[in-house]
């Protein structure tokens, strides 16, 4: 089960996942994500993962096309950060200013 929350926080759009982005939750996240940015064009997208237990690989490639868009990606714990890192080196892209994706403690 993957459980999809979003709000706007000041200058962002935030999308909090919780649970396993696997499976058929894979296209959950993707319409999610395609309401969301037709909805809040206008600001910049993060995706919050420290809820997020299992990706895979479909999940895990949807992850790599999100980060394509720009969208920065907030997590926690190692397993996250060696997924985000995977990603970042396997389908780089020229950060701009306030985008990518960023490692840290999320409460």
């Amino acid at each position: 089960m993957l459980r999809i929350t979003v709000q706007a926080e000041g200058e962002e759009v935030r999308m909090k996942l919780e649970g396993d982005l696997t499976g058929t939750w894979v296209r959950e996240l993707e319409e999610a994500w395609r309401a969301m940015r037709r909805s809040w064009s206008s600001k910049p997208a993060y995706l919050d993962l420290a809820g997020v237990t299992r990706v895979d690989d479909a999940g895990r490639y949807l992850l790599a096309l999100i980060h394509q868009t720009g969208a920065r990606m907030v997590s926690n714990g190692p397993a996250m950060k060696d997924l985000l890192d995977s990603i970042d080196r396997e389908w780089p892209f020229a950060p701009q200013e306030g985008r990518g994706w960023v490692a840290a403690a999320v409460g």
